[in-house]
């Protein structure tokens, strides 16, 4: 059979396709694949015909079993699908930002942010997700971010992490990092004097984000090159927040240590 024809049984076929991920779980009978889909053998049988013809799948006595053959691409077809449904999921936040200064590697575990929802605040409200930002950091024992941007509130709140001595990692760009000590010099100053309290600093970066140990917040830049201040990707699930960390290590490993002023 040509590879387009088995590209076909699997892409073309939503049923094919779960039957393939049911067997790899475990084998099952006819039956069982029936009751499992809840539909009647006439629906599925040739769906299974298909691929025994296609050696995805053999029968063994009365159940039905994956093929070595049938491993080796559920392997990389499952991966291959969670990234195609993450995108998917939130088409637009992906299709309207850039995503350069997202590293190939992390992209490629896109799947990690499947339960990532997006918030987006109406135009005259636009700085609501920061309102949700802040109740989600009540509930958080440590931070670490990358700020691309400067929000009026945020030196402020910083200072307020270190007086409570919660441990803070952050990361700016030169061009923040210097308004911050034209402007907020003082306040600057209480955050490195705190043991708990470190300060990268990065050349430039498209990207903001915050993660800490209860949540992960990812904002954009739109393809013109300006922030989009109203949508930001929100998750708090495990593999979301263990994507943030690593994503938040690769831009501290690009960034050198700020220790006085």
């Amino acid at each position: 059979m040509k590879s387009k024809g088995l590209l076909s049984i699997l892409t073309f076929s939503e049923k094919r396709k779960d039957i393939l991920f049911l067997l790899e779980r475990a084998p099952s009978t006819l039956s069982e694949i029936r009751d499992h889909f809840n539909v009647s053998s006439p629906e599925i049988s040739p769906r299974i015909k298909e691929m025994e013809a296609a050696n995805l799948i053999q029968r063994v006595d009365k159940h039905y079993h994956i093929t070595s053959i049938g491993k080796a691409i559920a392997k990389h077809y499952k991966p291959f699908l969670d990234i195609l449904e993450t995108i998917e999921k939130n088409e637009s936040f992906w299709s309207e930002h850039l995503v350069d200064d997202i590293p190939l590697f992390m992209l490629e575990r896109m799947a990690d942010l499947y339960e990532c929802e997006v918030i987006a605040d109406p135009l005259e409200n636009i700085y609501e997700s920061h309102k949700i930002f802040q109740q989600n950091i009540i509930k958080s024992t440590t931070l670490k971010g990358v700020s691309t941007i400067f929000i009026p509130s945020y030196p402020d709140f910083f200072v307020d992490l270190a007086k409570d001595r919660i441990p803070a990692e952050l990361v700016l760009t030169e061009k923040v990092f210097s308004k911050v000590i034209s402007e907020h010099r003082d306040k600057l100053q209480v955050f490195l004097d705190s043991p708990c309290s470190e300060l990268y600093i990065i050349e430039d970066a498209r990207v903001a984000f915050v993660v800490t140990d209860y949540f992960f917040s990812l904002s954009l830049f739109y393809a013109n090159g300006s922030y989009d201040p109203r949508n930001d990707m929100v998750g708090y699930d495990e593999s979301a927040l263990k994507w943030g960390n690593d994503l938040f290590e690769y831009y501290k490993g690009m960034s050198r240590k700020i220790t006085s002023i």
